[in-house]
C-alpha cells in the first residue's frame, strides 16, 4: 500500500507497475486495461505466463476465450475494464516452463487494496468476478462459484459471480465443455442486460 492516495487510475497503475512483486520471478505487475469509465469490470484470478510477459491482462488462452465469449454475448468491449485480483504472476518453474500456482489467502489480501482502489476510481455499474479467487478478493472469504453463481452484492457494489474461462480450458470432455461454454455465454448475456 503506497503512502499517497492515487487520484486517478493512471496514477494508480503507475504505482502498481512500480511495486515490488510479492512473488519472486514475476516479470512485472500486470495492471488493468480498458475504459476508465467502464460499465463492467471483469476480475480474474492473477496474470498467467503470457500476461506476465506482455504486461497486459487476459491475453493468454483463457483471456482469448473470454474475449471471444464477450463478443458472442454482444457486450461491447469499449465499455469494459479487465483486471485481476492478484497483480503478479505466481508460478513454479518446471524445466523451461512456468506453471501457474494458485494464490494463497495472504496473496489475495496483499493485493486487495489495489483492487478496491481500481473499483473506486472506475465506479462501474457491475463488477464481475471470474472464479473463486476473484470473489474471495472482494468478499474476504471463501466463495463457492457453483452455489453463488449469478447476481451477487459485493458490499454496496452490484456484482455477478461466474466461472473463470480457464475452467473451460481444463475440461477434458468435449460435450461437457461445450455445455459449460453455452452456460458461460448465458451468464454474459445476463450481465449485458444488467447494465443496459
Amino acid at each position: 500500500m503506497p503512502n499517497k492516495e492515487p487520484e486517478s487510475l493512471a496514477q494508480l497503475n503507475r504505482m502498481m507497475a512500480s511495486a515490488k512483486p510479492l512473488v519472486p520471478g514475476a516479470e512485472k505487475a500486470v495492471v488493468g486495461e480498458g475504459s476508465e469509465n467502464a460499465d463492467i469490470v471483469f476480475i480474474g484470478e492473477q496474470p498467467g505466463d503470457q500476461e506476465d510477459i506482455q504486461g497486459r491482462p487476459f491475453v493468454g488462452p483463457a483471456g482469448r476465450l473470454l474475449r471471444r465469449a464477450i463478443h458472442e454475448a454482444g457486450i461491447d468491449e469499449r465499455y469494459i475494464y479487465f483486471t485481476n485480483a492478484v497483480k503478479h504472476f505466481k508460478f513454479e518453474q518446471r524445466g523451461k516452463k512456468r506453471i501457474h500456482k494458485s494464490p494463497t489467502a495472504g496473496d489475495i489480501k496483499h493485493y486487495r487494496w489495489w483492487l478496491e482502489k481500481e473499483l473506486e476510481l472506475i465506479d462501474p455499474k457491475l463488477t464481475v468476478t471470474l472464479g473463486a479467487t476473484a470473489a474471495r478478493a472482494l468478499t474476504g472469504k471463501t466463495v463457492s462459484v457453483i452455489r453463488s453463481r449469478g447476481k451477487f452484492r459485493f458490499g454496496d457494489r452490484p456484482g455477478y459471480i461466474t466461472i473463470h474461462p480457464s475452467y473451460l480450458l481444463r475440461m477434458p470432455d468435449k460435450e461437457a465443455r461445450q455445455k459449460a461454454y453455452k452456460d458461460f455465454i448465458a451468464d454474459l448475456r445476463r450481465i449485458r442486460k444488467m447494465v443496459a
